[in-house]
């Protein structure tokens, strides 16, 4: 694969080789067609570790968790005529705390890329603001990202479900992944695109992806069709032998074959 850009068939072919790894480990990776529409994405959840906020008069002394105490400074005038201003000190902290995350890879026509979509909640529910989702980025990736954050990672509504979702925006995907591809065609070797794209940019946002994904996922054959497939939603167990072919032509069926999945009937 030596092109940066990935049209939506190749898209789908790599799915499907991810979501067969992915049975094969018990990944926890899915795909999830959108109700009503041929179109889906893959699919994930899991828990890690974020940084959350709160004042620490609504936390109280019940937590066990470690936490950082911050200073916010706020000025106002209790009285317009009155030339003093009141500082006021507002005492909140940072706790590191179990995060469950939602992870989506779709694809966009827009980019001609895969974008990641997540979502991100405390386990008693209550969804992380863009700030919270910063500042849980490992330090690693923090600094790299620094003089543009809110340019990587965004809030948005999700294409296919209308729901709010934070985005590691694609606009950078080609700076990254040409290198990428350029050296693997040098040297011969297959790339997935979605799996060398998601080792780079999944562990951004708490995402890991084990390494037998990127020594063991091939690069889907380039057999061009007239419109892409979704991934099916569990891997087809290779056939155990070979069939040897047919001495005698075979009549045509007498009902009618279900529509492949995507599709709709006509």
């Amino acid at each position: 694969m030596s092109s940066c850009f990935l049209d939506e068939e190749t898209f789908c072919q790599c799915c499907q080789l991810l979501l067969q790894h992915s049975h094969s480990l018990c990944d926890g990776w899915s795909w999830e067609q959108v109700k009503g529409s041929e179109e889906g994405y893959l699919r994930k959840t899991a828990l890690g570790t974020g940084r959350t906020r709160c004042n620490l008069d609504q936390q109280g002394n019940s937590s066990d968790q470690h936490q950082e105490r911050t200073f916010s400074l706020s000025f106002h005038n209790d009285d317009e005529d009155d030339d003093g201003a009141v500082c006021c000190i507002q005492e909140e902290s940072s706790s590191s705390s179990v995060v469950q995350y939602e992870y989506h890879i779709l694809y966009s026509c827009s980019y001609q890329t895969p974008v990641l979509y997540f979502r991100a909640s405390t386990l008693e529910g209550r969804s992380l603001c863009l700030e919270e989702v910063w500042d849980s980025v490992h330090p690693n990736y923090r600094q790299r990202l620094q003089h543009r954050p809110w340019d990587t990672i965004t809030q948005q509504e999700h294409p296919l479900l209308g729901q709010s979702f934070f985005v590691l925006h694609p606009c950078r995907t080609e700076e990254f992944m040409m290198p990428v591809l350029k050296a693997a065609l040098d040297e011969h070797r297959q790339v997935n695109y979605i799996v060398t794209w998601l080792s780079v940019v999944g562990p951004v946002v708490g995402l890991d992806v084990p390494l037998s994904y990127c020594t063991q996922v091939p690069e889907p054959p380039h057999t061009p069709s007239s419109s892409p497939q979704p991934p099916s939603s569990s891997p087809q167990p290779p056939s155990s032998s070979p069939q040897p072919p047919s001495s005698s032509p075979q009549p045509p069926s007498s009902s009618p074959q279900p529509p492949a999945l995507g599709t709709k009937p006509g």
